[in-house]
């Protein structure tokens, strides 16, 4: 039978030991004290004109020492192996009384351990080493929830073609965590999946970073300040006519430095259309 304990704040909900007896009742399998308990009926009712020889009993002693021993041996190797699961993954089958099976999952965030038994802590409920079932990588796993995620959301978009201004914003956000990913987690993607991504990014560059790309160019190719005249109005205007048809997304991915530059032209702009507009004709 399954033995799954709760755990509330530190607590055990209910008591490992009653789980234990209950477990012992449904056993088959013969125990150590089971084993004396039929060596010492055996010598009781032995017939006595025909009692068992010395060397017989020496032999089951020996047997039983055997079994004692690789009891212990046996348990002892049950708490090891449990203490090196802490940290780890694991996946339990756990059968009820109704024979209905789950499959609880996660860490193992520590180990308790009563009458020789380990029972596994995770998420603060508590399994019974003997319904272990897999043990996961944690690095594996990792990865495989990222990795997961990635691809969810990447499936919500429109296909790459179909992308538009909207959809930029999301596509950013993938980026930023295909960037964050480990070497491992990105093998993880698949040639199929990371061919989908890549359609995204390129469409990425065409629609948000190539205009801006050609906005700082521009910009940068205007003369300094300090020698704009009357004549510079109209390439600066087409400068600030890209930047107007920029989305507001768009204008959010250039850098402080570039706007303060920007600001400074458009602001010469200004000053040199206000002077024209100021002046009146001659009388």
């Amino acid at each position: 039978m399954s033995t799954i304990a709760q755990v509330k704040d530190g607590q055990i909900l209910e008591s490992i030991s009653s789980l234990n007896k209950e477990a012992k009742t449904s056993n088959s399998s013969l125990d150590k004290d089971a084993f004396l308990q039929l060596l010492v009926a055996q010598m009781k009712y032995q017939d006595p004109l025909e009692p068992t020889s010395n060397t017989e009993y020496i032999s089951q002693l020996a047997t039983f020492s055997e079994l004692e021993e690789m009891q212990n041996l046996t348990s002892g190797m049950t708490l090891q192996r449990a203490s090196s699961l802490v940290g780890q993954y694991v996946f339990m089958k756990v059968t009820d009384s109704s024979g209905n099976t789950t499959f609880p999952e996660g860490t193992v965030d520590y180990v308790v351990y009563e009458n020789n038994k380990a029972y596994l802590s995770i998420d603060e409920t508590l399994y019974s080493i003997d319904d272990l079932d897999t043990v996961a990588d944690s690095t594996y796993m990792q990865a495989s929830k990222v990795v997961e995620a990635f691809v969810k959301e990447m499936n919500k978009l429109p296909a790459a073609a179909k992308i538009t201004q909207d959809n930029l914003q999301s596509i950013e956000n993938l980026i930023m965590v295909y960037e964050n990913m480990t070497s491992y987690q990105k093998d993880f993607l698949g040639k199929e999946n990371t061919a989908v991504y890549e359609a995204y990014v390129e469409k990425f560059q065409e629609l948000a970073v190539a205009p801006i790309q050609d906005f700082m160019q521009e910009l940068s190719n205007l003369p300094e300040l300090d020698e704009i005249t009357a004549d510079h109005t109209g390439t600066i205007y087409a400068v600030m006519s890209k930047y107007e048809n920029f989305s507001s997304y768009q204008k959010g991915l250039i850098n402080e430095e570039t706007m303060e530059t920007y600001n400074a032209y458009a602001d010469k702009y200004k000053e040199l259309t206000a002077d024209k507009t100021e002046e009146t004709p001659a009388e």
